[in-house]
C-alpha cells in the first residue's frame, strides 16, 4: 500500500498555540503527547519545496519546544525519507534524506528526527516495536487525507490531555459495549434448558437483547455445572433475574 507524508511534528500543545492564526492548519494526535501539522503548499511557501520563510516558520515555531519537519513516500516498498528538526529558533539537525533502509533503524531520518524530539521506543522486545516511527504513531494513516481528517476530528481538543481524556473514555466505552455484546451472545452448539419462547413466557419479556442474555447465563450454567433440568433452569433464571433488574 502506497504512503504519503509530509508533515511538521512536535508537541501537540505547541502545534495548536503556533497555528492557532492558521485556517487551513490542523493538528493531528499522535503517540507520546506529540501532534502532526499536515504540510500545504501555503505554509510551505513555495510549491516545490520548504522555503526560507518556511524555515523562519519552523524556527520560530520551536523556540517553544522542538520540531520537525518529516517526509516520505513508499510504493511497493521502494521510497524514501527525509527529516530535518528545530530547536530554539534554529535548525539543529539536518535535512537527511535516505533510500537506503538496509541499515540500522535508529539511523533513518524520520526515526533521527523523532529521537531528537524525545520520542522513545516501546517496551516491547519485537525488533519492529524499536522503531520510533511506529512508536510516535505514523502508521496511522496511509496518506496526507488521512493526516487532515485526523487533525480535523481534533479541532475540538484544546489541549492534548483532553483529547486523551476523550479518546480513553472512548475506548472504554467500546470496550464495555463489546463485553456486554458479548454477554448477550449464544454460544454456538452448547444446549440451552429453556428455549426463548419459554424464556419470554417465565419472565414476561418481549423478544430483544434481555431474552438473548438469559439465553447465554443458561448457556453458561450448563458448561459450568452440566446439563440442567427444566425445572432447575426455571429457578436458576427467575433468581438471575432477581439478582440482575433491568436487564
Amino acid at each position: 500500500m502506497p504512503y504519503e507524508l509530509n508533515a511538521v511534528i512536535g508537541g501537540f500543545d505547541l502545534l495548536r498555540s503556533r497555528t492557532a492564526g492558521l485556517g487551513e492548519a490542523v493538528v493531528a494526535p499522535l503517540r507520546q503527547r506529540l501532534g502532526l501539522v499536515p504540510v500545504t503548499e501555503r505554509l510551505l511557501g513555495a510549491p516545490a519545496g520548504p522555503s526560507p520563510a518556511f524555515e523562519r516558520t519552523l524556527g520560530a515555531w520551536s523556540r517553544g519546544g522542538p520540531v520537525a519537519h518529516v517526509t516520505a513516500e513508499f510504493h511497493g516498498g521502494d521510497g524514501y525519507q527525509a527529516a530535518a528538526v528545530w530547536r530554539a529558533g534554529a535548525r539543529v539537525w539536518g535535512p537527511a534524506r535516505t533510500r537506503d533502509f538496509t541499515g540500522p533503524r535508529e539511523a533513518w531520518p524520520v526515526n533521527a528526527a523523532l529521537a531528537l524530539l524525545g520520542v522513545v521506543a516501546s517496551g516491547s522486545g519485537r525488533a519492529d516495536h524499536h522503531d520510533l516511527f511506529l512508536a510516535a504513531g505514523l502508521g496511522g494513516e496511509q496518506d496526507m487525507d488521512g493526516w487532515r481528517s485526523a487533525g480535523r476530528s481534533a479541532r475540538w481538543a484544546a489541549t492534548y490531555d483532553a483529547w486523551l481524556a476523550a479518546r480513553l473514555a472512548e475506548q472504554d466505552r467500546t470496550a464495555r459495549a463489546a463485553a456486554e455484546a458479548e454477554r448477550h451472545r449464544r454460544l454456538p452448539d452448547v444446549p440451552v434448558a429453556l428455549d426463548g419462547k419459554a424464556i419470554m413466557d417465565l419472565l414476561g419479556l418481549p423478544p430483544g437483547p434481555l431474552i438473548g442474555a438469559a439465553t447465554r447465563h443458561l448457556q453458561d450454567l450448563h458448561l459450568e455445572r452440566g446439563p440442567l433440568s427444566r425445572e432447575e433452569a426455571v429457578a436458576r433464571l427467575r433468581s438471575w433475574a432477581t439478582e440482575h433488574p433491568g436487564r
